[in-house]
């Protein structure tokens, strides 16, 4: 199951997500959304848990948990949505 992670804080790395994961079940990736320019966290991420037993104990408990001073904002991640072309 992968679940969205928002309101993460700016100096969190990915191995810290994934502990905080862990408590819950199995972590099969955890990965934060960086800027492309300045490399710095965007401030959310996803994580996949193993199954959606997990993924769901991991949501219950960790949305609207305070972490480092930051409310956290987990639920289910949807499908990606494919962007269109650009032109130049």
């Amino acid at each position: 199951m992968k679940l969205f992670v928002g309101s993460l804080p700016y100096n969190i790395v990915e191995s810290e997500l994934s502990n905080l994961f862990g408590e819950f079940g199995s972590v099969i990736s955890a990965k934060l959304i960086v800027d492309q320019v300045s490399r710095e966290s965007k401030g959310f991420g996803f994580v996949e848990m193993s199954n959606r037993s997990e993924g769901h104990k991991a949501m219950e408990a960790l949305n609207g948990k305070i972490f480092k001073h930051r409310t956290l904002v987990c639920n289910e991640a949807k499908p990606p949505v494919k962007r269109g072309q650009r032109r130049r």
